[in-house]
């Protein structure tokens, strides 16, 4: 059932936003400076949540890490990205629980391992939430996405929940979105 609101997600959302939303999201490109995707998913007590952010946004840079100072920047950058709780505003009534973090980038992978990234690399963070009442969740509040990854200037939230979808273009002035 996961599988297929991720689906429904990414193949219906697109349309939705552009003709529900705000003008200016209409497309934020594959890798855009400053701008990140967020999707998330609603489904009885599960709640997943997928970010996609160039690593500029999150890092301050996005070539393969050139020395100490580089590596303890992304090192840093992976935890901070697994304290969802700093980054997601999930109401404290819904009583979530984060279960699972998975974390990928070129540049989380060991320094023997990482690939040529050509300049240009992204990072995609997957969180999965139990919430035990998730009546009570009324939606997200990205502010800590903002105040944690100063990069990161916008972010195109699409959501499925209880009450269908939408789409919405957040900034740090304007942070939060319904389900």
């Amino acid at each position: 059932m996961r599988r297929l609101l991720f689906a429904l997600l990414f193949a219906l959302l697109p349309a939705f936003a552009s003709a529900h939303g705000e003008h200016d999201h209409a497309s934020l490109g594959t890798h855009e400076h400053g701008a990140a995707e967020l999707n998330a998913a609603l489904d009885g007590t599960s709640l997943e949540i997928e970010l996609h952010s160039p690593a500029i946004n999150l890092l301050g840079f996005e070539h393969a890490p050139r020395g100490d100072a580089d590596e303890r920047k992304v090192a840093e950058t992976r935890s901070r990205l697994q304290q969802a709780d700093l980054l997601f505003g999930l109401p404290a009534d819904a009583q979530c629980r984060l279960d699972e973090v998975r974390l990928e980038s070129p540049l989380f992978a060991k320094e023997h391992e990482r690939q040529d990234t050509d300049g240009h690399s992204d990072i995609h963070a997957h969180y999965r939430f139990s919430c035990n009442s998730p009546n009570a969740l009324s939606g997200l509040d990205l502010q800590g996405i903002f105040e944690t990854f100063p990069g990161t200037e916008k972010v195109q939230a699409q959501l499925i929940g209880p009450n269908g979808q939408q789409g919405r273009l957040l900034r740090s002035e304007h942070a939060q979105i319904t389900f």
